[in-house]
């Protein structure tokens, strides 16, 4: 008989499908609030400079959140301060547009390869052939925004900010003085739309795809947030809190693929080879992972290394990964007492 991932319709078969869950809660909360400990004082990293805002942002802020699919919470230090989520939103945004025109035209129109490139990168997008790079970059996250249905910049992110708002289980609202910091010195990300313009890589006006791209950056979540978001993608695409099917469970599959791929940037294969998880970083200090069929962790830290992530999330992510057994490449050795039958 031939099982394969996917049946006839193209969805999953959950016959074939692991979804172990945590230790028990107080075991759970025990481990975040270790994390949060070993890691509230480490120092590295620096706030980042992309807009004046940024630098400004209380380097010593530190919040994490772990959001099981079954809806518990668990958090440590300043999981409810808001902050900008900057690009831990375009794998969500990435999912609502796959949800829209599709996953095939999707891939064909942005691309899904890592760069290896920084993520504000322009000669990535010079150097690739067909003048395509990713959704978790700029330019790609650039074209995904410029996917989005609408015929006008205002319906566009109508439909984003709801669609982001159905993943945090909660309608999210502008950092209104981020936002505008970011649109007087977002000069790159307006070079980037332009030259995608000219390649026929962007999808609408470039200068009004900017705009609703800084919109969606600048959006204000929790890493209580993040957590609920990234365990909506852990849970098949259903919010844990709400129960409302965000997008389908084939589009987690192709989201969680792309984050793993690319998600920490030039980064993304340290971070597999040490965590074993699909993330998300934003270089407001935000960090999403997420362990399919288990839940969501969300960090907020301000200081960021040089690839523009979060230093201190990272940390907590790396040790509650391991603790919390979460890593995707973690396994056993079989039990081997049913071999052992057959050969006496």
């Amino acid at each position: 008989m031939d099982t394969t991932l996917h049946n006839s319709k193209n969805e999953v078969d959950m016959a074939y499908i692991s979804t172990s869950r945590f230790p028990p809660a107080e075991t759970v909360q025990a481990l975040v609030d270790e994390a949060y400990n070993l890691y509230r004082t480490n120092d590295d990293g620096a706030n980042a400079a992309h807009y004046p805002a940024l630098a400004d942002v209380p380097r010593h802020l530190f919040g994490l959140c772990v959001a099981e699919v079954s809806g518990r919470l668990f958090t440590a230090g300043d999981a409810d301060y808001p902050f900008s989520m900057m690009s831990v939103a375009k794998p969500f945004t990435f999912a609502l547009v796959c949800a829209s025109i599709g996953v095939a035209a999707a891939r064909s129109k942005l691309g899904l390869n890592a760069t290896g490139l920084p993520f504000n990168s322009i000669m990535a997008v010079e150097l690739h052939p067909q003048r395509l790079t990713n959704p978790m970059v700029n330019s790609g996250a650039l074209a995904t925004v410029s996917l989005a249905p609408g015929d006008t910049a205002a319906a566009k992110w109508a439909f984003i900010r709801d669609g982001l708002s159905r993943f945090a289980g909660r309608p999210l609202s502008i950092n209104e003085e981020m936002f505008a910091s970011a649109s007087v010195s977002n000069f790159r990300n307006r070079a980037i739309a332009r030259l995608l313009y000219d390649y026929k890589r962007l999808y609408f006006d470039p200068e009004a795809t900017t705009d609703v791209y800084t919109r969606q950056s600048c959006l204000n979540v929790t890493a209580r947030d993040l957590a609920v978001m990234g365990a909506t993608l852990a849970n098949g695409g259903v919010n844990p809190l709400t129960g409302e099917q965000v997008i389908g469970v084939v589009n987690c599959e192709r989201v969680l693929a792309v984050m793993a791929t690319a998600g920490m940037y030039e980064s993304s294969g340290d971070w597999l080879f040490d965590v074993g998880l699909p993330a998300k970083s934003g270089v407001g200090g935000g960090l999403i992972t997420v362990a399919p069929g288990k839940g969501g962790f969300g960090a907020f830290s301000p200081p960021l290394d040089a690839a523009g992530n979060s230093v201190r999330g990272q940390l907590a992510a790396r040790f509650l990964s391991n603790r919390l057994a979460m890593n995707l490449f973690a396994s056993l050795p079989a039990p081997r007492r049913a071999a052992a039958r057959a050969d006496g």
